[in-house]
């Protein structure tokens, strides 16, 4: 469910809408079962169909002599690894092929895409990974068209995998699992024969150089559940089309060069659980309608030039487990509708021009284990008890606020001085200069009574998806 190169930004299984895990893990896995059994009694194949298997095994792997070791590679207890057969029409046919996945032949390093295979007129799902190294090569377009029973492609980390993206891929309506991620394709996406592929659940073109604009046509696929272009050039606005598609549940866009607003249509999106836009050109306020998205548990939108008060709705998505909004010129106080957010564990908005005091229901968010609110304009005394220090430890971060102090000697473990040390916003009424117009602000810390001794220990977050 299979996300960065500039950061990993991989979706972690417990962080990927259980559907499209199960579903990418079951695609990926090895048959069980014998691929064989069937119950057939003819273990002949296509002559063509063979000679054609035996003409892409020959180009991309050199673990053996595949023509005199496998004579028969669909007959029952042929030694075949990474292949699958199943009979039609009293033959046999090759239905699956896999490179360069466990158990399956490794690829030479000097392998290029092999246009044959897809002269595979039984093939349903096909896997190359990390396969092409160091010849470029390119995806051909199909000389016939695609196999017409080809279900899954799968194409993922292959540093020699270069130039445009075939339009003719995207004319397969029997499509249901598309993976062309960590390549290094360009060109822009195909707009055309996207309305076709009306199976696809699963579409993930990330970590790619592709540029351009998404194509408003891809709200057309309304069976699609997840959706990854994150890390590519593409750019432009975030088509309003995407607000159609109301079986997605993953949503990845980010690091890109995308423009303009969040579209209000986004609000429609009522079974999306993760939202990543981070580190592109958005900004202007939140569609209002993001309160309707109460399947969201992961958004992700740090790292653009939102430039307004972060919105007070956003505490009204009850599921959300992660909001990420670091380093976007988010200004005015942080919302105390935040303090409904019952099943939050992470909440970043470091690096933003947020005033005000912190809102003391964050202390009570019981599931909350990352809090970094550092390098903003926040002032007053930290409200947060000794038993909610204690449990962040080394993830709570509140540094690079002047005007913040801590009672006890808490302050030096969250990165704020303590209150009347005269280090920071001490009982003696210590003056800041703000950010904001240099205008200054004062701070008066007067309660001195309270000690919190705590065990701090250094956690580490990770954020990774695709799937």
């Amino acid at each position: 469910m299979l996300v960065s190169v500039c950061r990993p930004h991989f979706l972690p299984t417990t962080q990927m809408p259980l559907f499209t895990f199960v579903l990418l893990l079951l695609s990926s896995l090895p048959p069980l079962t014998s691929p064989h059994a069937h119950g057939n009694t003819n273990n002949s194949m296509d002559p063509h169909e063979k000679e054609t298997l035996f003409q892409v095994m020959d180009s991309m792997s050199s673990d053996r002599d595949w023509r005199s070791s496998s004579p028969a590679p669909c007959s029952p207890g042929s030694s075949w690894p990474g292949l699958e057969c199943k009979q039609v029409g009293g033959l046999l046919h090759v239905t699956r092929l896999d490179f360069g996945t466990p158990h399956s032949p490794t690829c030479k390093p000097t392998a290029t895409f092999p246009p044959q295979v897809f002269l595979l007129p039984h093939l349903q799902s096909l896997f190359f990974s990390d396969c092409f190294k160091t010849t470029p090569s390119s995806i051909p377009a199909p000389p016939s068209g695609p196999p017409p029973h080809l279900e899954q492609l799968s194409l993922r980390s292959n540093p020699a995998l270069v130039g445009p993206i075939p339009p003719q891929l995207f004319s397969l309506a029997s499509l249901k699992v598309l993976t062309l991620s960590q390549n290094r394709l360009s060109g822009k996406i195909p707009a055309e024969g996207l309305s076709l592929l009306t199976s696809l659940v699963h579409l993930d073109l990330s970590y790619n150089s592709l540029t351009g604009r998404i194509p408003a046509q891809i709200g057309l696929l309304e069976s699609l559940a997840d959706l990854d272009l994150s890390y590519n050039s593409l750019s432009g606005p975030i088509p309003a089309s995407v607000g159609r598609m109301g079986s997605l549940q993953k949503l990845d866009l980010s690091s890109n060069s995308l423009s303009g607003g969040v579209p209000d249509s986004l609000g429609n999106l009522s079974l999306l659980a993760f939202l990543a836009l981070s580190s592109n050109r958005l900004a202007g306020e939140l569609p209002g309608g993001l309160p309707r998205l109460q399947s969201l548990q992961y958004f992700l939108m740090d790292d653009n030039p939102m430039a307004v008060r972060l919105p007070f709705q956003l505490g009204r998505l009850a599921r959300l487990r992660e909001l990420r909004l670091a380093n976007s010129g988010y200004w005015g106080p942080i919302p105390g509708s935040f303090a409904w957010l019952a099943n939050l564990t992470t909440l970043s908005l470091e690096d933003n021009r947020l005033t005000g005091e912190i809102p003391r229901g964050l202390g009570g968010l019981g599931r909350i284990y990352h809090l970094n609110l550092s390098r903003n304009m926040l002032g007053g005394v930290v409200p947060f008890d000794a038993g909610f220090v204690r449990r962040l430890g080394g993830n709570l971060d509140l540094s690079g606020n002047p005007g913040l102090c801590a009672r006890g000697d808490v302050g030096v473990e969250v990165g704020v001085d303590v209150c009347g040390s005269g280090g920071g916003g001490g009982s003696s009424e210590h003056q800041l200069m703000g950010r904001s117009g240099g205008a200054v602000r004062r701070f008066v810390c007067w309660d001195f009574s309270t000690l919190l001794l705590g065990i701090f220990g250094g956690l580490t977050v990770h954020h990774w998806l695709l799937l």
